[in-house]
């Protein structure tokens, strides 16, 4: 197979994402306070080897050089997330040294000429406001907004783009539904509650922004998959896909850029007292209007139903020994089946085209409509990296991953899609949740014993895509293996 050059449109902007939990480190300095990622790492087996983000990539104390190294690899744009824990020990006391610390990453960013994109909220709560309730307690959203209300009184001169939430599915589902992720906790009334909080504090953030920034640039990241029947001439299979969809897309699209919940999604939960929760104004609170969506994909799924009394598999989970649950609430017995794609080595199915479809169908169903363009903020792969003795990785099969998708974007801008950027997930490998450090997305190769950055074989290829807004052709010269397929002319 063999691939073209290609150009993206001008101004298309090309630049990096992490979240403060997976790189900073230094998680008791600086009055920071415990997040529910500090307490749920120290839960016996739940994270791998019982891994933690109190180093990381000790990004904190390396700010600086990791700005000169964005610089270095041309990246126009770095979204990061601002630590609540951090800028707000107990979830409402403000702490100015945690604060300063993201001024000077701001003003860093800013002198070397890449645009801050501030995310509020990448999973960790303080485990103060956990302790009573997290996001099952409706009161959090509302503390969500004044942590909006200070980090843009402190950096709102100088940041322009500011994303309320990041995933907010995972945040619910894995979170308060599955146990695999922070706080653990292993029940699907709370996850729904949680969902709605979330949301809730999206809307109620989002409008303090906009009083106090009219002109600000406001979003929201959801990570979005497509469902697909494993059997589309099953009608069981069909109810699957449309479950699943519902409860990853349609719960977070429809409340934010329609104003109301999926009335089949309500149907699906109704036993689970999700309507307990949305008061009267909720969506009209959580349909505040923004300027960007982001998206986050890594894979789409084929669904099937599973027999009754068969555990339905978690996917791409760690494997880890404490038990977990499904997070699919609205979707009992549903999993997902392999369709003969390559992987990655998280077992995630290397599905381009889903990328496209997905976009379109946004497009057509809920930004067009609302005038709103759309940026890819994260999409990534982690692949067992083999370093050199330099330290080098020849990761071509990232470097595939990534040129794939990125053409898969391109296709569908040729299509209609208002996209207008693209931020590669990860800046540099870092604490991948409950797989601690085994899993490894970076652009750069972080050694964790010396804590030394390489940059990978995909930051290369990576940096003259930023630098040219040009899609590099592929051809037989230049054989590579993209997710175990060789791409060649």
């Amino acid at each position: 197979m063999s691939s073209t050059e290609i150009t993206f449109p001008e101004g298309f902007l090309w630049g990096a994402a992490t979240a403060a939990y997976q790189i900073e480190g230094a998680a008791r300095e600086g009055g920071r306070g415990p997040s529910i990622w500090d307490t749920f790492a120290r839960v016996p087996g739940a994270v791998a080897d019982a891994h933690n983000g109190d180093v990381a990539c000790d990004h904190y104390h390396r700010s600086a050089d990791d700005v000169a190294l964005m610089k270095s690899l041309n990246l126009q744009a770095y979204r990061f997330s601002t630590s609540w824990s951090r800028c707000m020990p107990d979830g409402v006391t403000p702490n100015p040294e945690g604060i300063a610390f993201y001024s000077r990453l701001v003003d860093q960013l800013l002198e070397a000429g890449i645009k801050p994109w501030l995310t509020l909220y990448h999973w960790d709560l303080p485990q103060a406001l956990e302790d009573q309730g997290g996001w099952t307690n409706r009161d959090t959203a509302y503390r969500f907004a004044e942590y909006a209300a200070l980090m843009h009184e402190a950096l709102g001169d100088r940041v322009r783009i500011w994303t309320t939430l990041n995933e907010p599915w995972c945040a619910a589902f894995l979170g308060y539904a599955a146990g695999v992720h922070a706080p653990g906790r292993q029940e699907p009334t709370a996850a729904l509650a949680a969902a709605h909080h979330l949301l809730l504090g999206h809307g109620l953030a989002t409008q303090e922004l906009r009083r106090r920034d009219p002109e600000a640039t406001l979003g929201i990241t959801l990570n979005l998959t497509v469902p697909d029947p494993a059997d589309p001439a099953s009608e069981a299979d069909r109810d699957a896909a449309r479950r699943i969809d519902g409860q990853f897309n349609r719960i977070f699209l429809d409340p934010v850029l329609r104003g109301s919940y999926p009335e089949d999604v309500l149907r699906d939960v109704e036993h689970l007292g999700l309507a307990d929760h949305i008061h009267v104004g909720d969506l009209d609170v959580i349909g505040a209007p923004i300027d960007v969506l982001g998206v986050n994909y890594y894979h789409g799924e084929a669904v099937t139903t599973t027999p009754s009394g068969e555990a339905a598999p978690q996917e791409g989970h760690a494997p880890l020994e404490r038990p977990v649950s499904s997070p699919y609430v609205a979707a009992p017995g549903v999993r997902s089946v392999p369709r003969g794609l390559p992987v990655t080595a998280m077992d995630w199915e290397v599905q381009p085209e889903g990328l496209r479809r997905l976009l379109n169908r946004l497009q057509d169903e809920y930004t067009g409509p609302a005038g709103i363009p759309l940026y890819i903020t994260e999409n990534g792969a982690a692949y067992n990296d083999a370093a050199d003795a330099d330290g080098f990785v020849d990761d071509q099969d990232r470097l595939g991953f990534f040129d794939v998708h990125v053409r898969a974007m391109k296709d569908a801008i040729d299509d209609g899609v208002d996209l207008r950027g693209y931020l590669a997930w990860s800046l540099m490998d870092n604490f991948e949740w409950a797989w601690g450090y085994h899993q490894r997305f970076g652009l750069v190769r972080v050694d964790y014993e010396s804590l030394e950055r390489t940059p990978k074989a995909s930051a290369l290829w990576y940096a003259r895509l930023a630098a040219t807004n040009t899609v590099p052709a592929r051809n037989s010269a230049q054989d590579v293996v993209t997710a175990g397929v060789v791409l060649s002319g």
